[in-house]
């Protein structure tokens, strides 16, 4: 008896139900509108907006064909159509994988046969979304990759102690136009804004050994300055003093010249004189004789008749004249 009432209470339950969503009969306009008014609906369904941050990524049957700018669009709605709105100006930052989750440090041989461990990191943000959605399976990996690759590239040009000091930042820039190139080159619409080189040293094994390498290289550079010091001190000082020695050379020369010209147009001017008045020259060149004679002597002898020295009497120079008594 149950089992046959259950039956008729679902029919009543069922017909009350009926009753309440019942819905009054259209006509074949009112169904025309209700069509229109739903294909209105769903073409409306199709406009979209793309924030500042974004780009649109429109699809078609699930396949990409097309990368809209920030502002209002349309597309087809679903399931035709869809689309994808990617945060494009999140930078995102990339550092490489440390010792503690890869067991070993990230080593790379540099460009004269050292090796080395580098940590650095890299900053990117989406270019083309479109791109980037549907030419990159895994963005992070490539990236990371990518990045690997170009460090080693560049490290591998250049020596140790570039990439440890002096050309760190060049090396960095260089490693960011390569990895650059390598992103295009897979069309993946990433772009680089930034490689870091946060720490380049040798492995822990060889620090030691290499820091006394690098010591001695010092010790070498030192001296050699040193020496181009001392090299730059003495040149010029030796050359200086060999200018010097050669000017008074030629000087002394020139003197000489000038002298023996002098003495030779001294002798050919008297040899013309005694030419023409030997006794003329013979008594001139006595009293010349005379004149330097008596310039230095102590004493003067004058003669009184000027014809022999039988009555010559001696005259004191005045300085060695004797000094009167005092009264």
């Amino acid at each position: 008896m149950a089992e046959q009432a259950a039956p008729g209470a679902l029919e009543a339950a069922s017909w009350h139900a009926g009753r309440m969503l019942h819905l009054p009969r259209l006509g074949a306009r009112g169904r025309w509108l209700l069509a229109g008014f739903a294909l209105l609906a769903w073409l409306g369904a199709g406009i979209y907006k793309v924030g500042p941050d974004e780009q649109g990524v429109v699809l078609r049957f699930g396949a990409w064909v097309g990368t809209e700018a920030p502002g209002l669009h349309y597309h087809l709605p679903a399931p035709i159509g869809a689309v994808l709105l990617p945060k494009v100006t999140a930078v995102n930052e990339l550092r490489s994988v440390s010792a503690s989750r890869r067991g070993v440090a990230q080593r790379m041989l540099t460009g004269d046969e050292n090796l080395v461990e580098a940590d650095y990191s890299v900053s990117w943000k989406i270019r083309d979304a479109g791109a980037f959605l549907f030419h990159v399976q895994d963005p992070e990996a490539m990236v990371a990759l990518a990045a690997e690759t170009a460090l080693r590239e560049i490290i591998g040009r250049n020596p140790i102690q570039a990439a440890m000091s002096d050309q760190r930042q060049q090396i960095a820039a260089l490693a960011q136009d390569e990895l650059q190139r390598l992103l295009d080159s897979y069309n993946a619409g990433i772009v680089v804004l930034q490689v870091q080189l946060q720490r380049v040293d040798p492995p822990a094994a060889v620090i030691d050994a290499f820091n006394d390498v690098q010591r001695a290289r010092a010790d070498q550079v030192r001296a050699r300055n040193e020496a181009e010091a001392y090299r730059n001190d003495m040149l010029p000082r030796a050359r200086g003093e060999a200018q010097h020695v050669v000017q008074e050379a030629q000087a002394y020369r020139t003197q000489a010249v000038d002298q023996a010209r002098g003495e030779v147009s001294a002798f050919m001017a008297a040899f013309t004189a005694w030419r023409e008045a030997p006794q003329v020259f013979a008594w001139r060149s006595y009293l010349d004789a005379m004149d330097v004679l008596l310039r230095h002597a102590g004493r003067v002898v004058v003669d009184g008749d000027g014809h022999g020295v039988a009555s010559t009497i001696p005259v004191l120079p005045m300085g060695d004249a004797p000094k009167a008594p005092r009264p």
